[in-house]
């Protein structure tokens, strides 16, 4: 058996997050990491996705985009290349090809039980992220065996899926990415809609991102919301990352031909079912957009003249879509594939300290949960809004980091005064 202080599990941004302030004070410890490092971006991605956020807003601690291109966006191989550069900034204590089996309690701490040994450690750190398995929803096992059922982690491009057209479940980042890019193709595409978010790529000469992180939105914490629940269950942002800045939302897949419905809420055999609320959501989606643009302008105007804050664009909603089926027979409309970017959930059967709700998620409080010892980082909206983002997570890192360092040192794991690390 291996002894530590502190067993970090994933070897994402959040666990070299965590390992890179942990070193900084000196902290033994060990990343274990179930393949490689980011081997969800390497293995779970499409061939071309580029991260939603701009680069220069790519920051974790220590560390920051040195490229030629701050305003682009990272491809895949791009952010695998980042990620491992920054293990190597610091010499992270990583352990690939570690799949981690058990964690239990023990009398020193925690006994983590993977296929390579045993681990104790004092101190274990949960960083395999909020995007963990992808949430299919129960109507899924009522289609018939012969229609092709997908998520995004299996998808790589158009070519891989079999000849017909494709229906896309969920209509935020990757399922409006999604649909575009297979319409593109040369097949015919219809999206089921529900609750998104609704965003320009640019705004007022812009990324709207760093409207946003000017605004202070990414920083609020739970205190400062008026329903934690709500704004962590907010969908994720209907963004497109290229290199054109453009904007993708479903005003523009309807235009280029892509069917719009409503929310999926049935199926049986080879007929699906929608609710008839896609102009609802629409219109939601809509009435939030434009008071967050109203506020954008606001806080131009307070802040007085601004060189770099171009005209308003006219902001156009989307209130009147075209009319929506109420149900598709998949086989005659042609109907091969069903594609489900309906989000992730989260899986810990490894897990046997009783730190789980009755949804299997990890009770915590800013990623510390009751059992002394044990922590969570990098899920949505853990200490902030920007939590699970690669700009994120670096400062929920730090603040952990103290708690741990504080418990060792022999306090109750309350954070000390100490000089924060740098986030540049």
């Amino acid at each position: 058996m291996k002894r530590t202080e502190v067993v970090i599990i994933g070897g994402g941004q959040a666990g070299l997050a965590m390992s890179r302030c942990l070193s900084d004070r000196s902290v033994e410890h060990v990343v274990l990491e179930r393949g490689r490092i980011g081997e969800r971006w390497r293995t779970e991605r499409w061939d071309t996705l580029r991260l939603l956020t701009p680069n220069w807003q790519s920051r974790l601690p220590g560390w920051r985009y040195q490229g030629s291109d701050p305003d682009g966006y990272m491809t895949m191989p791009e952010v695998i290349d980042y990620l491992e550069g920054y293990a190597r900034s610091f010499r992270a204590p990583v352990e690939q090809a570690t799949t981690v089996l058990a964690v239990d309690g023990d009398g020193y701490g925690y006994r983590v039980t993977t296929d390579r040994g045993i681990w104790s450690a004092k101190n274990v750190v949960i960083a395999t992220g909020h995007c963990d398995l992808p949430q299919v929803p129960a109507i899924a096992r009522d289609l018939s065996p012969d229609i092709l059922q997908l998520v995004p982690g299996r998808y790589r491009n158009p070519e891989e899926l079999p000849k017909g057209g494709v229906l896309v479940v969920g209509a935020s980042a990757s399922g409006i990415q999604l649909a575009d890019e297979i319409h593109a193709s040369g097949r015919p595409v219809t999206i089921a809609v529900g609750r998104h978010t609704r965003l320009p790529r640019k705004y007022r000469g812009r990324d709207i991102l760093q409207w946003l992180e000017l605004m202070g939105l990414f920083d609020q914490t739970p205190e400062d919301v008026y329903d934690f629940d709500v704004s962590r269950e907010q969908p994720s942002l209907q963004l497109v990352g290229r290199p054109d800045h453009s904007t993708l939302d479903l005003p523009l897949l309807e235009k280029r031909g892509v069917r719009l419905a409503g929310r999926l809420v049935g199926a049986n055999d080879h007929k699906v079912h929608f609710e008839d609320d896609l102009v609802a959501y629409t219109a939601a989606a809509d009435a939030k957009l434009a008071v967050l643009l109203r506020r954008i302008d606001n806080s131009i105007r307070k802040a007085g003249p601004d060189d770099h804050a171009e005209q308003a664009e006219p902001f156009v909603p989307f209130l009147w879509p075209a009319p929506s089926p109420s149900e598709i027979d998949l086989l005659n409309a042609g109907i091969s594939t069903v594609l489900w970017a309906t989000g992730f959930r989260r899986s810990y059967p490894w897990l046997k300290v009783p730190v789980l709700d009755h949804r299997g998620e990890i009770i915590h409080r800013g990623g510390v949960t009751p059992e002394p010892g044990l922590y969570v980082l990098g899920l949505q909206f853990l200490r902030r809004r920007k939590s699970a983002f690669i700009d994120g997570v670096g400062d929920d890192a730090v603040e952990l980091a103290e708690h741990i360092y504080s418990r060792l040192a022999g306090g109750n794991g309350m954070a000390v005064p100490i000089e924060k690390e740098s986030l540049i």
